[in-house]
């Protein structure tokens, strides 16, 4: 789909290399919008910044470290440097992990919590005054994970809950200001987060524990981010058991604990059974 709404607007997605991120960035840029594309894979920068050249996409790649508040800044800055406003800000950097409390070193936790929930705050508390002079929108990638937590998954459901409380009271903050803020909550989905997952120690687990065939694209999942920033939705839930898991969820606790309880213990060498 073509969404010519876009065109002049300026984004900024973070973790845009791969998966989502760099599925998002690359739809924003092909109607139109000016794509700060930020990631702390500098190795990769040079050759998106070619691809997204050749087609003749508006790009500004940016190093950025989204654990570092300074790196955070500087992304702003250089923005707002080449092309003076910033109308989006997708918070999408993120990292998982996958290990027991019992078994976990706490370090893990912090490392989890300093990409997915501070990288967030970094960047939008220096972007919120341009999001707010343009009637903007904030994005962030949470997951289902954000809205129940997972066994083994201690650090990243923390980091997924922190970044949607931290979100919503932005959202009330500025109902008066026009700010838009969407929250975005996957299933799993088709991308190297697992794979770079933390193990106990802290080293990433390699393979992903999933059959990868069998979970929904990046693309469709950023087909549908901007959709949903166009039409100004507060949550987008994605595929449809999401939708039905979130409110089921609050209605039958108990039962729903027990539910994901055994689905997680399906993965080949779960850590707990």
């Amino acid at each position: 789909m073509t969404y010519s709404q876009l065109s002049g607007k300026v984004v900024i997605v973070t973790g845009a290399t791969s998966g989502i991120g760099y599925a998002t960035a690359k739809v924003f840029a092909a109607n139109g919008a000016s794509t700060v594309v930020a990631s702390i894979e500098k190795e990769k920068l040079p050759d998106i910044m070619k691809e997204f050249e050749s087609l003749g996409y508006n790009i500004l790649p940016v190093y950025t470290d989204v654990t570092r508040e300074e790196d955070c800044k500087n992304l702003i800055d250089k923005t707002i440097e080449k092309y003076g406003r910033i109308d989006i800000l997708i918070n999408n950097a993120g990292i998982s992990m996958r290990a027991l409390l019992a078994d976990l070193h706490l370090d893990v936790i912090r490392r989890v919590m300093d990409v997915n929930f501070w990288g967030t705050v970094y960047c939008t508390k220096y972007a919120l005054p341009y999001l707010l002079e343009n009637y903007g929108s904030v994005i962030g990638i949470s997951s289902i994970a954000g809205f129940k937590g997972l066994p083994g998954r201690t650090g990243y459901s923390a980091s997924k809950f922190a970044l949607i409380g931290f979100l919503e009271s932005v959202r009330i903050e500025n109902r008066k200001k026009g700010l838009h803020v969407l929250i975005v909550g996957p299933w799993f989905i088709r991308s190297n987060i697992r794979k770079n997952a933390l193990g106990p120690d802290g080293q990433p687990q390699g393979e992903s524990p999933l059959p990868e065939k069998n979970l929904s694209s990046p693309e469709y999942v950023a087909e549908k981010i901007v959709r949903a920033t166009l039409l100004k939705k507060r949550t987008l839930l994605l595929p449809w058991r999401s939708k039905l898991f979130v409110p089921l969820n609050r209605l039958f606790p108990r039962l729903f604990d027990r539910i994901v309880y055994n689905e997680m213990a399906k993965e080949p060498d779960s850590p707990f059974q």
